[in-house]
């Protein structure tokens, strides 16, 4: 967790809180240690967030704080609300989790006009027609592409054919049916995309690869907008 949404997340909890909350119990919810609390509070409280109490002892949130309201057309905001609501297609626990936080944290900053519409807009998404991957999970897939790890994996064509392959994750490439992984194949030596449903098993390696100024990401995007996607 990135120490600007720690802090946020800080300020979330002593704001929702009745009594006074110790650092152990900040620590034990945020997942950190006790020490990292005790330098939040301290960084809070320097930019005069009023936090009052004192180790040992907790902390509360003074009344009458907020946080400065974030300005969003309605449109803009039923933006957030439809895009939240189009993770849930992607068969990807953690982005959806993702989601669901950036709108908790949303709904508090906003103004209260806006607050309403955006938990209950009568916005509704369909939930597509991907079917949830089994074999690799893909929050390490995206954490692959991210570090530029290799990926070992079973892979399973459409006549049920398994092969292995060491594979360079470029990109995710989410469809109302189907979501992909376009990457580099060392067994084919080209660019392939793998849907994720039929990869079968998959290990991230601790070698990386290189993408020299990012051709072969952009070779696989050529690709796409051409119509012509990489085979799997």
């Amino acid at each position: 967790m990135r120490r600007a949404d720690r802090l946020f997340d800080v300020i979330q909890v002593l704001r929702t809180a009745r009594r006074p909350v110790t650092a152990a119990t900040l620590a034990a919810e945020l997942e950190v240690t006790v020490r990292t609390i005790y330098r939040d509070v301290a960084t809070l409280q320097a930019r005069r967030v009023p936090i009052e109490g004192a180790p040992g002892l907790g902390y509360v949130l003074r009344k009458g704080f907020d946080l400065p309201p974030l300005m969003f057309s309605i449109d803009e905001v039923e933006a957030i609300a439809v895009g939240a609501r189009m993770v849930k297609r992607l068969r990807d626990p953690e982005l959806q989790r993702a989601a669901g936080r950036v709108l908790d944290k949303l709904t508090v900053v906003l103004p209260e006009t806006l607050r309403t519409h955006m938990i209950d807009a009568p916005i509704f998404v369909s939930p597509g027609d991907a079917v949830a991957p089994r074999g690799i999970d893909p929050a390490h897939l995206r954490a692959a592409i991210r570090d530029r790890r290799k990926i070992r994996l079973t892979y399973v064509d459409e006549k049920g054919r398994r092969t292995r392959r060491t594979i360079w994750p470029l990109a995710m490439a989410y469809y109302v049916d189907v979501s992909l992984v376009g990457a580099w194949c060392e067994l084919r030596r080209d660019l392939r995309n793998f849907r994720l449903e039929r990869i079968a098993a998959a290990r991230v390696l601790a070698a990386r690869f290189e993408d020299d100024e990012g051709r072969l990401l952009e070779a696989w995007q050529a690709l796409r907008h051409d119509h012509a996607a990489p085979r799997p």
